[in-house]
């Protein structure tokens, strides 16, 4: 029988998501000047506060006060009324030297024998639901957020939106588990304060509606007949919400994970991304197994997949693969064998994922908002600035993890 399904967004405003940018940032700055930095930098932003710990082994110096304003400011908290803003907020930084007894477990002479730098499990998932193999309520959270976010920079056709924001997407699916349309839309969206709670709910709900989502269902036009006039919305529902971002909730770095990954779809080893180098295979695998679904899915061994792989700190060879089709497999071969074909075409070991996918590049803030996945692999050039005043200029590609660059090897494997 018919059922729902919902996913959640969270804004780059949000507490939780102005921390991960932060630690993002820093990780793309050292590795920027030291493309061996090894990084587990965490933050928490409160009222007026930004609090970084972590531990670092790198070459280079940072300017972390400096980075974390820059990253405040872009996100858009930039006046007082905000209680938490780049310009005037304080930075404490506790970050520390890397623990030699972890790094020991990683470095080795050998690089292709490199450790993993912890132990657990990540998962990757992919399915034909939309264009880019992702789930469809998430993709749709998120693309309301975005334009969202698009809107108030534009300070046009609505002028009190705020930074923070969540949104949350219910599906209705038949009984193939095909998408039907949309049941219910949640947007609760920070905003400047109105005369009164009535015309401020009115005037949000009016706005909402009329423009937010016209220009989502434009922008992405895919997704357009998944909307109609039977949408129950629930707007702003607790209300007033003047008091938001780190004044309204204290934000701490990888506690949006199923925002991070697939909405609540697939499955979640637990192991946060942001702040995180490559050489973290929570971070790394994670992005190696959604390459492995996504190939999978687009060459037609199946129509969904989910690939778990696990490790022991300090060994290279992951403890092993599991493959779950969910009964969608399109070839003669059941996931247990998939997997081992899974194992012969993909190597797993950290370094080699690192060098596979360029990780030791700075490409990591466009992954801390909005997703980790199903946006498009582009190459651009980014521009870094030392403590001293030097520029140093870097082309690199972002999310290279989502290339469907194995296709032709996975139809081979498969013989199709």
């Amino acid at each position: 029988m018919p059922y729902l399904f919902t996913s959640e967004s969270v804004s780059e405003g949000h507490p939780d998501k102005v921390a991960d940018q932060i630690s993002d940032a820093l990780i793309d700055n050292f590795l920027a000047f030291d493309p061996e930095s090894k990084v587990a930098c965490e933050t928490l932003v409160t009222t007026g506060q930004v609090i970084l710990a972590g531990e670092v082994k790198s070459k280079t110096y940072l300017d972390v006060q400096k980075i974390a304003r820059e990253v405040i400011n872009r996100i858009g908290y930039t006046k007082g009324e905000y209680m938490f803003d780049g310009s005037s907020c304080g930075v404490l930084s506790a970050i520390h030297e890397q623990s030699p007894d972890i790094n020991q477990g990683v470095e080795r002479k050998e690089k292709q024998e490199q450790g993993a730098g912890d132990q657990g499990m990540m998962f990757g998932y992919a399915t034909k639901e939309t264009d880019n193999y992702m789930p469809l309520a998430l993709d749709i959270a998120h693309a309301l957020l975005i334009e969202l976010a698009a809107i108030r920079r534009e300070n046009s056709e609505i002028k009190y939106l705020r930074p923070d924001a969540k949104s949350q997407v219910t599906l209705e699916y038949d009984d193939n588990n095909q998408p039907q349309r949309i049941d219910a839309i949640v947007i609760s969206t920070q905003h400047d304060d109105f005369d009164t709670e009535e015309a401020m709910l009115a005037k949000i709900r009016e706005d909402i509606i009329n423009i937010l989502i016209p220009r989502v269902k434009a922008r992405y036009p895919k997704y357009a007949h998944f909307f109609n006039e039977a949408i129950k919305y629930h707007i702003n529902p607790t209300g007033k919400f003047v008091i938001g971002g780190p004044h309204g909730d204290t934000g701490l770095t990888g506690r949006k994970i199923i925002v991070d990954t697939y909405g609540g779809k697939g499955a979640h080893g637990g192991g946060a991304f942001s702040g995180k180098d490559p050489s973290k295979v929570d971070r790394s695998a994670a992005y190696a197994t959604r390459h492995i679904a996504k190939n999978l899915v687009a060459a037609g061994i199946c129509d969904e997949v989910l690939v778990q792989v696990s490790y022991a700190i300090g060994v290279a060879q992951p403890m092993g693969i599991y493959v779950n089709t969910y009964g969608t497999a399109k070839v003669d071969f059941n996931d247990g064998e998939i997997a081992k074909k899974v194992e012969s075409i993909f190597d797993m070991r950290p370094y080699a994922i690192e060098t596979r996918f360029k990780l030791r590049n700075p490409i990591y803030s466009e992954t801390a908002a909005y997703g980790h996945f199903g946006k498009p692999s582009t190459t651009v050039s980014k521009t870094f600035v030392s403590p001293d005043g030097s520029k140093l200029e870097k082309e690199v590609e972002l999310f290279t993890w989502e290339k469907l660059d194995y296709v032709d090897q996975v139809k081979a494997a498969f013989n199709l």
